[in-house]
């Protein structure tokens, strides 16, 4: 649920700042934006403890999580736009399979998603994070963290995650997709599935990571059967359960033959 035009909200953290206390930076953009900061040695010092609390906030708020998988898609998208139904036919899929569903707690897909998860009966997460403009966590988000860093909010997308679904959005869908892609290829994850949905928004990129980072040997074949692209929200839920049941099987014969599964 987004704030209204004349009311607005910043979440920094567990402070939450309205009207004139609302400030025009953000604390990643103090962490990153070394213009014009000629104390950074002094600030920088002391917000790695900062740091160190969003993380261990992160870790005890969701130790105890279901399995889960995280969502994402715009914000921009319309409540009754394709990507949206969809989004919200998946959360709803995703908790009848036993999974709780991430999502980066604000409006569009997200809000889809945690919908139709809640409504299904499932554990439905919110991962917001401070912006320069108004987001808001969303009304069917049952639990909900605000950070101030980006990196610490992504850490919590993978660890607490059995599985991504990407659906249509921009810039930061884009960096999660490959981000992901990047944690799989390197074997920093196994056996965590990359599903995406919405083939007309993703056929485009599709062709061009074929025809030209493979024809360019930039990637390998492998590195493009780690997607799976579909419309369809069974299939994606199937794939998801397929993969953790892969995963249990080996767990299990890494125990009965004495090893020790990770």
């Amino acid at each position: 649920m987004t704030q209204s035009n004349h009311r607005p909200e910043r979440h920094r953290g567990p402070v939450t700042l309205r009207r004139d206390a609302v400030s025009s930076g953000t604390a990643d953009q103090a962490l990153l934006d070394s213009a014009g900061r000629p104390d950074w040695k002094v600030r920088d010092s002391w917000r790695t403890l900062r740091i160190l609390s969003e993380f261990v906030e992160g870790f005890d708020t969701l130790s105890e999580l279901p399995p889960a998988v995280s969502v994402f898609g715009s914000a921009r998208s319309a409540p009754d736009s394709p990507e949206c139904e969809m989004a919200q036919r998946l959360g709803a899929a995703l908790a009848r399979a036993g999974y709780a569903v991430i999502t980066g707690g604000g409006p569009g897909v997200m809000e889809a998603a945690n919908r139709g998860c809640t409504e299904a009966g499932g554990l439905s997460v919110g991962l917001g994070i401070e912006l320069p403009f108004e987001q808001g966590m969303n009304e069917w988000v049952d639990m909900g963290i605000d950070f101030r860093y980006f990196f610490v909010r992504k850490t919590m997308f993978v660890k607490y995650a059995q599985a991504f679904v990407v659906l249509p959005g921009g810039m930061g869908t884009m960096d999660e997709l490959f981000e992901a892609l990047t944690l799989v290829q390197t074997e920093k994850v196994t056996r965590f599935p990359v599903v995406m949905m919405g083939k007309a928004y993703w056929s485009g990129l599709l062709s061009w990571m074929r025809d030209t980072m493979l024809a360019d040997g930039k990637i390998n074949v492998a590195d493009l059967d780690l997607l799976l692209c579909t419309d369809d929200v069974d299939e994606a839920v199937d794939h998801i359960l397929h993969a953790d049941k892969a995963l249990a099987a080996e767990q299990r014969a890494i125990r009965s033959s004495g090893g020790i599964a990770d």
